[in-house]
């Protein structure tokens, strides 16, 4: 949504530029005028995130910087099944109410158009071709419509078959040469393609006033070319006079005829017309400046923004299969895959995401509906043959294969899912784990039991040879805010914590921590490392 909003208020602040730009060259030609206006209407279909995404893709010199290790909460699902969220009860999605009405909404225009084309078809299907000098064939037909261009591959002119008994030879080639100018510069293909941001933007008011705009100096220009062909100002106002009298205007945008505009304005501009100014050298530069930068600036700023990105991987993977996860599938796996690679079970890619760069999901910033709410089954071989971990690994052994398989799930995410992340700093809600008053209620690690191993399942946490930074990040997880450990507890410790509450296990922490280790979470705001998607495709499966 958010992304949405910003090419709104883009697109928007665009127009106002075109605006004055068009304002300032309101003296020159209408031409000009009438490809600034398109500018803005493309540029609704034109995110400036897109120009920044393909700038971040630019290769730049390698960054010899690593990033933050990998939490060590992953340690536990990397060995066993993570936990399965709690349900969500149904309620009324009134997240997709928006899409809702905006699917109708481009529904119903588009089907008004269809509907309009079909008409405008029937009609020239009925027409008789008549032999006529003209830069496409020309028909007549006995409808009442207009004289106009319908067509845009293949362009006819359509013409009313009492419009020679209504004009004089005069007006009638002055009609002719309005027609001929719209066939010259493609005026048909350029309104269909303002219909087609009509139709996915149908909710902006600024987009029928492009609209509106884009007749106006189409027409206009069609009436100078008229009248520099000779036509008198005063014979060819008559004959669009008498064309509007007798004649019913195309009822689609992309079929160019010869009304449209404020008449009584347009009339005056014609019997006023004296020629107008052409383009000068110095304002054909500035536009062309302008066009350019529009399109190199947010291009460069993704060059530029690309330095704060994530470095390359290091690592990737020798083959990777792909799959959705089948519906209703209640287990989630992060753990070891065949030849030292990785294996995942049902786990959507924002997870995926925190997996691979070692930070909570809810640190995932922007990332589509999609990414959260389907789940992937993922297995990837090393692109190189990874030591074996043996049957009691070590902390540094284990945390070595996860930062290793880590870069190469980042590597599967950039090739296989197209993702693009940039890291911010906020200021965001945290808690700090601290020793609850009365000392800490945890016992120094045995060392005959295995481990190290910390995980949950959904009722308890269990802990052997863990550091409090460890559990802070179990913590992380399980509550879905930052935990930064501010125990200044040195060591490894084995605990166990079982919530006594029937509610959920993040709000029966703050009641068991205290009583059963001698630790509490406090509220707090503090800086937090986050990832915003710049771009995430669903992948191609395999």
């Amino acid at each position: 949504m958010n992304a949405i909003l910003n090419h709104l208020w883009q697109s928007t602040t665009f127009v106002a530029v075109v605006a004055v730009a068009a304002l300032m060259l309101r003296r020159y030609s209408p031409r000009p005028r009438y490809w600034l206006w398109l500018a803005a209407s493309v540029k609704f279909l034109l995110p400036f995130s897109l120009l920044v995404s393909t700038g971040a893709r630019v290769p730049l010199p390698p960054n010899t910087s690593s990033l933050r290790a990998t939490t060590v909460q992953q340690i536990s699902t990397y060995f066993s099944p993570a936990v399965t969220s709690a349900p969500v009860h149904a309620t009324f999605p009134w997240t997709k109410l928006p899409a809702a009405i905006w699917i109708a909404g481009a529904l119903l225009l588009l089907m008004r158009r269809v509907r309009q084309w079909i008409a405008i078809r029937q009609t020239a299907r009925n027409a008789r071709r008549v032999d006529l000098e003209f830069p496409v064939p020309a028909f007549v037909s006995a409808s009442a419509l207009e004289p106009g261009v319908f067509g845009i591959v293949r362009p006819i002119l359509l013409l009313p078959e009492k419009l020679c008994d209504d004009l004089t030879d005069e007006q009638f080639q002055a009609i002719l040469t309005h027609e001929s100018r719209h066939i010259r510069l493609h005026d048909n293909l350029t309104a269909a393609l303002h219909m087609l941001v009509e139709t996915l933007f149908w909710f902006h008011p600024l987009v029928w006033w492009i609209g509106a705009r884009l007749t106006d100096e189409r027409e206009r220009d069609c009436d100078e070319a008229a009248l520099r062909g000779g036509s008198r100002p005063a014979e060819y106002a008559r004959s669009i006079v008498s064309v509007c009298q007798n004649c019913t205007e195309s009822p689609l945008l992309c079929a160019s005829g010869i009304s449209g505009a404020d008449l009584k304005k347009r009339i005056r501009e014609i019997m006023a017309w004296r020629g107008s100014l052409p383009i000068t050298k110095p304002a054909l530069a500035m536009l062309t400046i302008a066009a350019l930068s529009a399109v190199s600036l947010p291009f460069v700023l993704g060059i530029l923004r690309a330095q704060s990105l994530p470095p390359e991987p290091a690592l990737t993977y020798d083959a990777v299969s792909i799959h959705k996860s089948a519906a209703g599938s209640g287990n989630h796996l992060i753990g070891p895959g065949p030849q030292g690679g990785l294996r995942v079970v049902n786990v959507p890619v924002t997870g995926l995401i925190a997996a691979a760069y070692g930070i909570p999901e809810a640190h995932v910033i922007d990332a589509p509906g999609w990414a959260s709410s389907e789940g992937f089954d993922i297995v990837f071989t090393p692109d190189r043959t990874e030591p074996a971990l043996g049957a009691a690994p070590q902390l540094k052994a284990i945390q070595g294969s996860m930062d290793r398989n880590a870069q190469r799930m980042r590597a599967v995410l950039r090739d296989r899912f197209g993702l693009v992340l940039r890291p911010e700093t906020r200021d965001l809600p945290i808690y700090k784990l601290t020793v609850a008053k009365g000392g800490y209620k945890l016992s120094p690690h045995d060392a005959s039991k295995r481990g190290p191993t910390l995980g949950s399942n959904g009722r308890e946490i269990t802990g052997v040879d863990v550091t409090m930074s460890m559990l802070a990040g179990t913590l992380t997880r399980l509550v879905d805010r930052p935990v930064v450990d501010e125990t200044h507890l040195d060591g490894q410790f084995d605990f166990k914590v079982s919530p006594e509450s029937d509610g959920p296990m993040s709000e029966s922490l703050f009641t068991a921590l205290p009583e059963q280790l001698g630790l509490k979470l406090e509220s707090a705001k503090g800086p937090v490392q986050v990832y915003v998607v710049e771009k995430l495709n669903p992948p191609t499966e395999n």
